[in-house]
């Protein structure tokens, strides 16, 4: 069985490729690069701004998804 080299595909490649390839680790390989990235807090749950940080955050990343159809 040929080896798979996950660091080399993009994020939308391995995704593509864990769904296709279910029995296959690409899953925990994408959730663990997933799990290395710095997450980003937009607010917390006692900010008087929480809704409007929040549905900020959902359309910027909405917006983000229609001008890169890859991801």
């Amino acid at each position: 069985m040929n080896q798979v080299n996950y660091d080399a595909m993009s994020d939308a490649e391995l995704k593509q490729y864990f769904l296709q390839h279910r029995e296959d680790t690409a899953l925990q390989a994408y959730l663990n690069r997933l799990n290395k990235r710095p997450r980003m807090i937009i607010a917390t749950p006692s900010d008087p701004d929480f809704d409007t940080k929040i549905q900020a955050a959902i359309r910027q990343q909405l917006q983000a998804k229609q001008s890169d159809p890859t991801s």
